[in-house]
Parts: C-alpha cells; sequence; structure tokens
C-alpha cells in the first residue's frame, strides 16, 4: 500500500513551484502501547469529556476548542474558523533562503519529513531545485502550516527527494548559559588528555543505527511474555558498578576495557607522569651546572 501523505500542496522557488507531498520519515507506532484498564475488572476504561461545572458528561459532538479571554470567560472556536485563517504557507512551502547547513543549530532541529512530486508534471522543477541545492552544498529554508501551526523546516536533497526537518522557534530554544555557566574551568593534565583520545581512537567507528537496539523495549516485551505465562516477575538487580576515585587509573582500565571490546591490540604503555616529571627535572639540574662549570674554567 502506497504511503499516506500527510500534507499536500507546492513547493516553490521564486517562479518556480511543483506539486509536493509531505511524508513522515519516522515512525514510533511499533512500540509496545499500554491501555488504561480497571484493576479489578480488567476492563478497559472510557475517557470522558465532563463539564467543569455541572459534572455531567459531554457527547463529542458538543466538544469545541474555546480561547480564554478573562477567568472562565471563553471564545468558542470551530474549525471552519480556523480554516478561514489562510496564508500562503497553508498550502505552499515557500523557500525563503539558502543557508549552509552547518549554521543550523542541531538545537532548533525536530521532525523529519520526506518530500516528493506528487504528480508527474512536478518531476522536472522538483529535480532542479534538489539538485541546485546539492551542487551548491546548501539547504533552503521555508515554512509551511502543519497541524495548524505555521512551522519553519529545513529542506535538503536525500536521495532522490527531499528531506524536510521542522524546526522550532527562536523562542522555544533555552539559552545554555543558565546551565553551564556554574561550570568551573578544570586544568586537566596531558596525560589524561592522551589517555582520552586512546579510548576514543579505539572506540572510533561509524553511524549504523541496525547497531543499536532499544534494550529497555526488548525487556519490556520479555516481561509481558514472562507475565503472559504467569510467571512472577522478580525486580532486577541495579549493576553493579566499581566506585574508582582515581581519575588516572579510571582512564588507563578504559583503554584496556575499549580493546578488549572492539578487538584492538592491545594498548601502548600509559605515560608515566611521576617519571616524565624526574627526567625533566634531571634535564634542568644539568642545565642549571653548565654555567658555574665554564665559570671555575675561567
Amino acid at each position: 500500500m502506497a504511503p499516506r501523505a500527510n500534507w499536500k500542496g507546492y513547493l516553490r522557488l521564486s517562479l518556480v513551484s511543483c506539486a509536493v507531498a509531505l511524508y513522515p520519515a519516522s515512525s514510533s507506532s511499533s512500540r509496545v502501547s499500554f491501555n488504561r484498564i480497571n484493576r479489578k475488572t480488567g476492563n478497559r476504561l472510557k475517557q470522558q469529556n465532563l463539564d467543569s461545572e455541572t459534572g455531567e458528561p459531554v457527547d463529542s459532538s458538543d466538544v469545541v476548542r474555546g480561547y480564554e479571554v478573562a477567568k472562565g470567560d471563553y471564545i468558542q472556536v470551530e474549525d471552519e474558523d480556523l480554516e478561514a485563517v489562510k496564508i500562503e504557507s497553508s498550502r505552499t512551502i515557500e523557500i525563503a533562503k539558502f543557508v549552509p547547513k552547518s549554521e543550523v543549530d542541531p538545537r532548533y532541529m525536530e521532525t523529519p519529513y520526506y518530500i516528493a512530486p506528487d504528480d508527474r508534471v512536478a518531476h522536472e522543477p522538483f529535480a532542479v531545485i534538489r539538485e541546485a541545492m546539492r551542487d551548491k552544498k546548501v539547504v533552503a529554508i521555508g515554512r509551511v502550516v502543519i497541524a495548524r501551526r505555521e512551522r519553519i523546516a529545513m529542506l535538503e536533497p536525500f536521495e532522490n527527494g527531499i528531506l524536510a526537518t521542522l524546526l522550532r522557534y527562536g523562542y522555544e530554544v533555552r539559552e545554555a548559559a543558565p546551565y553551564f555557566d556554574e561550570i568551573p574551568k578544570v586544568a586537566i593534565s596531558q596525560d589524561m588528555t592522551e589517555l582520552a583520545k586512546m579510548i576514543l581512537d579505539k572506540m572510533s567507528g561509524h553511524f549504523d543505527p541496525a547497531e543499536f537496539v532499544d534494550r529497555y523495549e526488548d525487556a519490556v516485551v520479555e516481561m509481558l511474555k514472562e507475565k503472559k505465562a504467569g510467571h512472577v516477575i522478580e525486580p532486577r538487580a541495579e549493576p553493579v558498578r566499581g566506585n574508582v576515585i582515581d581519575l588516572m587509573e579510571a582512564l588507563k582500565r578504559s583503554v584496556e576495557e575499549a580493546a578488549r571490546r572492539t578487538g584492538a591490540a592491545p594498548a601502548q604503555e600509559a605515560p608515566k607522569p611521576k617519571a616524565a616529571s624526574k627526567e625533566r627535572a634531571s634535564k634542568s639540574a644539568k642545565a642549571a651546572k653548565r654555567p658555574a662549570a665554564k665559570r671555575a674554567r675561567g
């Protein structure tokens, strides 16, 4: 069955436009989901809309949106009212500008969508826009209305189509300063940094999402199988972790562990700060004696 589009309209670059459709590029439908049930009867619960004043249940046909203008005073908003609010981006993704992707802060990135041509006439202009971005190595920034809200969208070439990533507005992203300002500057020894780099080297690779599985989801599925079989679920013991206080020792052991996990060659002997310090001290002492020796010969 062909994928169902979430949105259909037009992609426009200046005077060039083409019919396109947006499809969700991610899904959570395969995750385990739960219903709310009555513990005593095992029956599923129904959600009811109750009038906050009378306590009476309200039929779904009588449920309408309301915007509070004063305490307890609402303006009723019908679907037709929202449909009447039409702006350019309701049916058109109009490209506003092109920017290097590196300038788009990852904190602003939200939901991915695939964009594809929606009819045969759209194939050529769609390909022109896509390949122009690919050649110039830029992404497009535009606007689109999805779920009755105008969103910023970043468009980039992706295989034979275009990947659209919805972006957050500036007011939706929190500044980092309140969280990071109180982190003190720490003097780190070169030896520790070199050990950390060794760990990074041994654990470096390429990103493959297939390597990662949702272990919590798998554990939930196993728990459900056990319960279905009538078994008593015992709490899992927390993993025991060594309380390593010596950071240098922890780094050395981490290098060994990284080598073991990746099957890499045994690590070279870690730097020895004390030996290095003695060697530097010895050289300094010899250098200090040289002028004195020269004066004695004079």
